[in-house]
């Protein structure tokens, strides 16, 4: 049945037509069509993960070690990969500023040093943050919104696509929305399907789809696969571990699962879906280690800000630091670098 997967995840992502009525045209195909028979057929074709063996293979991962002459490399590739994120109650225009600057130069005494991935905030920021950009020469950078009553998830469609379109028309470009996790766990698959078709459709051709599994509350390493595949079907065009508001998030086993999720859904139909990692991910090291992931699982072609990301606040200071200290060979302390 997967192998079906292919014609409908294709027509999903080139169609201008509205997937309802691709639903509504296509009863003969046995696909993923919105059905709950269709989307538990779908998760009931795809294998179990053994948790002992992933977490084994994480583990080994983490202990590779990166040559000095490539580290330079990595680091540049992981702020590259930055989605800077501010996502407190107490963020202002002034903050949301100087994120920004920060974003786009990283490193002022450094013009060697390249521009984040995105900056990623509420959407009632998302327009001092995408002017603030276009004046100084952060064109090219992304403001992504967290949407859909996020952290919970907890509203109404209605709530949900009023909360997308206030973001899209402030001008956000990438949506980062969470799923229903209640409904997930309690078996209506069709909610949390239907609810990433309908914010899909929103985003358009106007902004990227992320989706957030809020992987520290599925519990079990199935789930996040299961979850991966349903979010995929449904659209996104990223799959996204945690709002970085729940413990555990973005853990090494986790990353790897949802990294064999894309890697699998790329040989079924011939789509790279993103991943994105936040929650926890602090220091060089676990930069570097979610590169060795990426590279290992996924595959290099993963190693590019259009297909991984970072969501992190506290992550550009440390690799900062370490670039210094590969630049000068002496290690500069947070002084000498903006705080967040």
């Amino acid at each position: 049945m997967l192998t079906k997967i292919f014609s409908f995840t294709r027509a999903m992502h080139s169609n201008p037509f509205s997937w309802q009525t691709f639903f509504r045209y296509n009863f003969d195909v046995q696909l993923v069509d919105g059905t709950d028979a269709s989307i538990r057929r779908f998760l009931k074709e795809l294998p179990g993960v053994d948790q002992v063996g992933a977490e084994a293979r994480a583990a080994m991962l983490a202990t590779r070690s990166i040559k000095t002459a490539s580290k330079k490399w990595a680091i540049d590739c992981a702020i590259s990969m930055i989605d800077l994120t501010t996502l407190e109650g107490s963020d202002t225009d002034g903050k949301v500023r100087a994120l920004c600057t920060k974003a786009v130069h990283p490193d002022p005494t450094d013009p060697s040093v390249p521009s984040v991935g995105a900056i990623c905030v509420y959407n009632d920021k998302v327009a001092t943050a995408r002017k603030h950009l276009d004046s100084i020469g952060g064109q090219a950078i992304p403001v992504a919104a967290v949407s859909t009553a996020f952290p919970s998830g907890r509203a109404s469609l209605e709530v949900k696509k009023q909360d997308t379109l206030d973001a899209l028309n402030n001008g956000a470009t990438e949506i980062d929305m969470v799923i229903d996790r209640g409904a997930f766990l309690s078996g209506d698959l069709v909610k949390v399907f239907t609810e990433i078709v309908y914010i899909k459709e929103l985003c358009g051709d106007r902004a990227h789809l992320k989706v957030i599994l809020e992987t520290g509350e599925l519990v079990t390493l199935d789930n996040v696969r299961k979850a991966s595949h349903l979010a995929m079907a449904a659209g996104a065009d990223f799959i996204k571990t945690s709002t970085g508001k729940i413990s555990p998030a973005a853990t090494a086993p986790v990353v790897l699962v949802m990294l064999e999720a894309v890697r699998d859904w790329y040989a079924m139909t011939g789509i790279r879906i993103g991943v994105k990692p936040a929650g926890g991910i602090r220091t060089t090291k676990d930069a570097i280690k979610q590169l060795v992931l990426v590279r290992e699982t996924a595959g290099e072609e993963w190693l590019t800000p259009k297909l991984f990301r970072i969501g992190a606040s506290a992550l550009l200071n440390d690799l900062l630091m370490q670039r210094m200290k590969l630049r000068n060979g002496n290690y500069a302390g947070p002084n000498y670098v903006t705080l967040d």
